[in-house]
């Protein structure tokens, strides 16, 4: 063989192998690469994919619902109509003609929804967006059902809403049910003439909430407190949990930026609210992890055998450090700390040959317990919880979402 001829032949294996070979997962890509993608929109394609039809994803839940407001947040800077149709259809599926709430099973037969518990409460945010979106009056009724819940839900003896009415959750306060219940309220406020009181209860339960789950040690939150104390995982004395699980308060920081952006300048004790903002910004850049960006499990207990590095809290805190530097509530530094955080999400997340992104370490539904259970909780890929914190984070810190300059919400009816 001359040697024009065995050049060719190297050059047709060399073709055929590249030909053959598996593409490289985005993940390899050099940071700059990855940054310019647009995540949030392949998310939500991947994840429409995923679930053909809003049906799809079943029954009324919070962690779909925030799937759902994060596709929202897209679906206001893209424009692409799909998205918000595949919200409106997911609400409609669980709203009668007269404002009730249903789940439907797989055979069609239908069953009530109670709102009993504050977790049940947090999809009515998505109900708001649907009545502003297409004015239709069940969605207002329906509106109107989870508000009036308020005026009777269950309380501890210094007025903080009870995790859920149920005997298993009764006098427990859980650092995740201000997300759940408080937006809605200050939304439904907002939309409805209500924000005389809807204004001044969010803020008296960020504050009893805060009296009972803060830990002045760490700057940290505690994950829930039971008032009567008889619960396995309630110090003695304290009557608080033992542990700072960290989506626990991932959820109570967003929380703080979502009422913020809708609290008068005027309101009374706003100033506190501020006030926490920083002190879990201080803690969130102290239990940092320097070398990935991300932060653990159960956040001050790093150096522990068996935590992990967990991206739906750390989206959560990134997001509310950005927040809070962009409207003034933090000193700058801390954008770096959130930028180092968003970074660290982005390490987690991948996208194939077939453009199906893939977000991974994201902690399943948890209960309160002890630092063995919190460790050994499932690391989920794609799971709810982990998709609607990445959107909320990265329609604010992700290079098209900052170049678009995304403007306030409005959760007004107009």
């Amino acid at each position: 063989m001359n040697f024009r001829r065995r050049n060719l032949v190297t050059l047709l294996i060399l073709i055929a192998i590249v030909a053959n070979a598996a593409p490289l997962s985005v993940a390899a890509h050099p940071p700059d690469r990855k940054a310019a993608i647009d995540w949030s929109n392949s998310m939500v394609e991947s994840t429409m994919k995923r679930f053909p039809t809003a049906q799809d994803l079943g029954s009324w839940g919070y962690a779909k619902s925030l799937y759902l407001y994060g596709s929202y947040l897209v679906w206001r800077r893209t424009g692409d109509k799909r998205y918000l149709q595949y919200l409106v259809n997911w609400t409609d599926s669980h709203i009668d003609s007269e404002g009730n709430f249903y789940n439907t099973d797989k055979d069609g037969k239908r069953s009530e929804i109670r709102i009993t518990s504050l977790d049940s409460m947090y999809p009515g945010n998505l109900v708001l967006i649907v009545y502003k979106e297409t004015k239709q009056p069940k969605y207002k009724i329906a509106a109107e059902r989870i508000r009036k819940r308020f005026d009777t839900y269950k309380r501890t003896s210094d007025g903080g809403f009870w995790h859920a009415e149920s005997k298993s959750r009764e006098w427990q306060l859980w650092a995740d049910g201000v997300w759940m219940s408080l937006p809605f309220l200050i939304h439904y406020g907002q939309m409805f003439g209500d924000s005389t009181y809807a204004n001044a209860e969010a803020t008296k339960q960020m504050l009893i909430y805060y009296k009972h789950l803060n830990d002045p040690e760490t700057g940290l939150l505690w994950h829930a407190y039971d008032e009567r104390g008889t619960q396995a995982w309630a110090d003695p004395q304290t009557h608080h949990s033992g542990f700072h699980w960290g989506r626990a308060f991932g959820w109570y920081a967003m929380t703080l930026i979502e009422l913020l952006e809708i609290l008068p300048k005027n309101q009374p004790q706003r100033s506190e609210l501020i006030a926490i903002v920083n002190q879990l910004a201080k803690a969130f850049e102290k239990y940092q992890d320097p070398k990935t960006g991300l932060w653990y499990q159960v956040v001050d207990k790093g150096s522990v055998q068996g935590n992990w590095l967990e991206t739906s809290s750390s989206s959560m805190y990134s997001y509310m450090m950005w927040m809070g530097v962009k409207r003034g509530y933090l000193p700058k530094h801390f954008e770096s700390v959130a930028r180092k955080g968003y970074q660290g999400v982005l390490s987690k997340l991948t996208m194939n040959a077939d453009r199906m992104t893939s977000l991974v370490d994201i902690c399943e539904g948890t209960n309160v317990a002890d630092l063995t259970y919190y460790f050994g909780r499932k690391r989920a890929e794609n799971d709810f919880h982990g998709l609607g914190a990445f959107l909320i984070m990265n329609e604010q810190l992700g290079t098209p979402a900052r170049k678009n300059k995304p403007k306030p919400m409005s959760w007004t009816a107009d």
